[in-house]
């Protein structure tokens, strides 16, 4: 069973009844763009299910604030939202948020090219890039209200990448789920490295001492030593510790016939799940950072790892998509409230990971032999 296919909608969220108050479905979903001061742009979403969140239409339509109910879901940055600024480096622009998209043609540390010699900044170029051609549309299916916003993001240069992302937001109304839809497309006529990780990010208190990560996975490798230092405890979540090292995790994730994945953040009561499709995100990483004031954890799937091009090119990790190819991608993220749906949630993927397969395209070899 999907776990939104556990939510139970208020009785008057039903079409008759809505009918028969209103004319106007924003009374009750929308998704409603403004500017700030700083001339960002933002769109604030709102859904009778106690789920709001703010889109970045100038940062990759990114995901920034977020709360349930007025529960804050993730970590921000002093003084974000931020501006796209390529004369800033990434860690500076980097504004929490639920969701930063890494791409799309590198996703890991700064590094130099070792065939042409070309600088990448952390995580790639998408994050700083401005959406166009947004849309939004909604209907009845049944007595169900769907409303999806839709936008483009180019990341374009003369004579290299020529790539077009079309991202979809769906909301259900009365559910506290977001669906996030990406088809990436190479106008180009060249083979084009593509990287893309989706950096969910989560914080307190949604995550706090307690809080644990179940995920339906065959192995977990530590990405490092500081990683494998906290190896035995890598699910748990601990209190806010000055100066702690981050942490980062591989999952071999485990998948039913329908390719999907799923992993959840979760209190006794409380959590976020995760459900996301294999076919082309093989990857998940957890990044773990309980650090003091920046206490700010990830749960990541992806095409990719966070290692780079050159290393993701040395080890055939690198995807490549070709000239007028189109790839989807696909995930939506779930409020999951009360111990009931907790221990469901639970449930659930424990069963896949005891049933399910292990997921094609997952590479993660060398680790495994790193560190046995």
């Amino acid at each position: 069973m999907k776990s939104d296919e556990r939510t139970q909608l208020p009785h008057w969220l039903n079409r008759d009844t809505l009918e028969q108050h209103s004319v106007d479905m924003r009374q009750f979903m929308d998704f409603r763009q403004s500017t700030l001061s700083n001339g960002s742009r933002i769109i604030e979403v709102y859904n009778s299910s106690g789920l709001s969140f703010t889109i970045l239409p100038d940062r990759g339509l990114d995901i920034w604030t977020a709360h349930y109910k007025g529960l804050p879901l993730t970590w921000i940055s002093q003084g974000s939202p931020h501006p796209p600024d390529f004369g800033q480096s990434w860690l500076q622009q980097f504004n929490g948020g639920l969701l930063t998209t890494c791409g799309l043609t590198h996703v890991g540390p700064p590094e130099t090219d070792s065939k042409t010699g070309e600088h990448r900044d952390i995580h790639g170029k998408y994050s700083r890039l401005r959406a166009e051609n947004l849309a939004v549309q909604g209907g009845w299916n049944t007595d169900n209200y769907q409303l999806e916003l839709t936008g483009t993001v180019s990341e374009a240069r003369l004579f290299d990448e020529q790539l077009r992302l079309v991202r979809t937001y769906r909301l259900s109304l009365g559910k506290p789920t977001i669906h996030i839809s990406d088809t990436i497309t190479n106008l180009g006529d060249t083979p084009t490295p593509l990287m893309l990780l989706y950096h969910i990010n989560i914080g307190f208190p949604l995550v706090t001492e307690g809080a644990r990560l179940h995920i339906a996975h065959e192995a977990v490798h530590p990405r490092d030593d500081a990683a494998r230092a906290g190896f035995d405890t890598w699910e748990n979540y601990a209190t806010a510790t000055p100066g702690f090292a981050e942490q980062v995790f591989y999952h071999h994730a485990t998948t039913g016939e329908d390719n999907q994945a799923m992993a959840a953040l979760l209190q006794d009561d409380f959590g976020l799940a995760l459900q996301w499709d294999t076919t082309n995100l093989p990857y998940f990483i957890q990044w773990k950072n309980t650090r003091q004031g920046i206490y700010v954890n990830g749960i990541e799937p992806g095409n990719c790892i966070p290692e780079g091009q050159n290393s993701a090119r040395e080890n055939k990790r690198l995807m490549m998509l070709k000239p007028g190819k189109t790839l989807s991608f696909s995930c939506q993220l779930q409020i999951i409230a009360g111990k009931e749906a907790v221990d469901q949630q639970k449930a659930d993927i424990s069963k896949l990971r005891s049933t399910g397969t292990a997921v094609v395209g997952c590479k993660l070899n060398d680790y495994a032999l790193l560190y046995k």
